[in-house]
């Protein structure tokens, strides 16, 4: 009889965990999405309320403040970004089809956040000197990237996709940069050709230091 009643008695707090972990995630996801035309500096816990119907304290119920809040954001967009670009590409073998396979995915979710925004981008220009835990989260999550896409150029080489005096550092630099250009120019100077420079460009940095055997 203990047994069962203590069961039962968990039963109501396990339901309201689950709960509050669904109104978390809502918030979150809302969260994200003002971030992503506002800012993480636009981002405020009245504005977010007013978008759920939601009480202040509702949302300080969850998170115990902004600087919280941004952090979850932050952690939620690297999340997605490594589920929709990163994942996928794994399942390519070691070489210039994974590498490929990671830049073309990138692309894709750079394109698409043409209209969204990009929280890595928004996030350095808001966050680059201003030390404290959501900088940190910033850069921790674009090093994780970087890095990422680092190995795969370096594997490509190791696997004789790309020639032996391929640099990786300069060429994720091209990369990285060809793609920062691409929302700058598209978002702020609406260069309406700037997604077919991009595409362009980065074709032809990997051109360049492909392997007569590839």
């Amino acid at each position: 009889m203990t047994d069962l009643a203590s069961m039962t008695a968990a039963q109501p707090a396990a339901a309201a965990r689950s709960k509050g972990a669904l109104t978390k995630a809502m918030i979150v996801d809302q969260a994200l999405k003002i971030a992503s035309q506002q800012g993480l500096e636009g981002l405020t816990v009245g504005l977010l309320a007013e978008a759920l119907s939601m009480s202040k304290s509702g949302v300080f119920a969850h998170f115990g403040s902004r600087e919280e809040l941004q952090l979850a954001v932050v952690r939620e967009y690297y999340r997605r970004f490594e589920a929709q670009v990163f994942q996928p590409a794994l399942q390519e073998p070691k070489g210039l089809a994974r590498l490929q396979k990671m830049i073309n995915l990138w692309m894709q979710t750079s394109i698409q956040e043409l209209s969204a925004g990009c929280i890595f981008i928004s996030g350095a220009v808001e966050f680059d000197d201003r030390p404290g835990p959501v900088r940190d989260e910033l850069v921790r999550s674009v090093q994780t990237w970087r890095a990422a896409l680092r190995r795969a150029i370096e594997q490509a080489v190791e696997v004789g996709d790309l020639n032996e005096d391929c640099e990786p550092e300069a060429m994720l630099f091209q990369i990285y940069s060809y793609v920062q250009g691409l929302h700058h120019d598209a978002r702020f100077l609406q260069i309406s050709r700037s997604v077919d420079i991009a595409t362009q460009s980065i074709q032809q940095t990997i051109d360049q230091n492909r392997s007569l055997r590839a």
